[in-house]
């Protein structure tokens, strides 16, 4: 039995069953069903389940679209996987998405219907408080990242069409606009979700509306980003209908690059270019029907795609050196699975 046999788990986020499905990630990439934890809550699903795993690694945060919006949090068990409730808090609205800084002294969180990010304390016993800070945004915020300094956050406008740019003081837990506050996108292209590179040169944007890829140069010392230098489709080459692009994210090394895009249920596949960030399109590949979310372990083996409509889970083999997919198998989850986290307890 290897380190990855006992160490990895895979927490799927079922909206429409408010449950959490708990696997353990073996070495070869097979998954063993751990347990189903209900989310504490009004039993009234709506909208997506978006998690956050503390950087310790010890917690599990669920955040709850339906009123009273509430995030709650979860400890994670370092031999089994299992998770414990701990507690729930307050959140100010509707989260689509939600993140800890760097320090896990506070949770951010972007608010789609309510065109706002917000700061909230985590206390120390990982319950979140009642929030610090809100910030007005562009229409339909969708996704918030803490850069690794924890000096910098992005969050992206999907109505605005740009990607905000914040600076953070960890010290308060308060932010401020950048200089410039924020970077422009294509018109109706509907920023999404964001990606940094490990090397923190660049960061990539994959957009809904158009299912394409922004590349920014990114400064880490001043945390802004410049005009993108590439836009590339993450749409199969017959692609014919309406693009609806949502999940993007980056091996471990940073070579290879994934998005999902539901209409076509498909996982799109780039090769990153080291010294320019371009990427070079691989393939497309087909995985769980409308796929909202997936992600990748911490070796860049094995790639967890989500169905909103199948229900089910597939694992993907990712091969390091070409970049192709191969499906190895799908497991049943709970209804309307949106979210995906892989942790590795070393």
């Amino acid at each position: 039995m290897t380190s990855a046999d006992t160490t990895s788990f895979v927490y799927v986020g079922n909206s429409d069953s408010q449950n959490v499905s708990v696997f353990r990630l073996h070495a070869d990439g097979g998954l063993e069903a751990v347990e189903t934890v209900a989310v504490p809550g009004p039993d009234r699903p709506g909208g997506s389940l978006p998690m956050a795993v503390s950087p310790d690694k010890k917690r599990l945060f669920v955040g709850l679209r339906n009123e009273p919006y509430s995030v709650v949090t979860f400890a994670i068990d370092v031999a089994s996987g299992k998770l414990t409730h701990i507690g729930s808090g307050p959140l100010a609205d509707s989260m689509c998405c939600i993140t800890p800084d760097r320090t896990g002294r506070f949770l951010l969180a972007a608010s789609y219907g309510g065109n706002k990010v917000t700061v909230s304390p985590i206390g120390a016993d990982g319950v979140v408080g009642e929030t610090r800070q809100t910030v007005a945004t562009e229409p339909n915020a969708h996704c918030v990242i803490v850069d690794p300094t924890n000096r910098f956050v992005l969050n992206s406008s999907l109505g605005g069409d740009v990607v905000h740019m914040h600076r953070f003081d960890a010290d308060t837990g308060r932010l401020s606009p950048n200089a410039p506050p924020a970077v422009p996108v294509q018109a109706k292209s509907g920023p999404r979700h964001l990606v940094l590179s490990p090397d923190r040169e660049f960061v990539y944007l994959l957009n809904e509306l158009s299912a394409t890829i922004d590349v920014f140069p990114y400064d880490a010392a001043s945390g802004t980003l410049r005009a993108p230098t590439q836009t590339i489709s993450a749409l199969p080459a017959d692609f014919a209908g309406t693009p609806w692009a949502a999940d993007i994210h980056l091996t471990p090394d940073g070579r290879l690059l994934y998005a999902s895009e539901r209409t076509t249920s498909t996982l799109a596949a780039f090769r990153v270019e080291h010294a320019t960030g371009a990427l070079t399109a691989i393939a497309s590949y087909p995985t769980e029907k409308q796929p909202r979310a997936f992600a990748i372990d911490t070796s860049g083996r094995f790639l967890v795609s989500v169905g909103q409509l199948s229900d089910r889970l597939s694992i993907h083999a990712i091969d390091r050196d070409s970049g192709a997919l191969r499906r190895l198998k799908d497991y049943p989850v709970g209804k309307n699975p949106n979210w995906v986290e892989i942790v590795s307890l070393l």
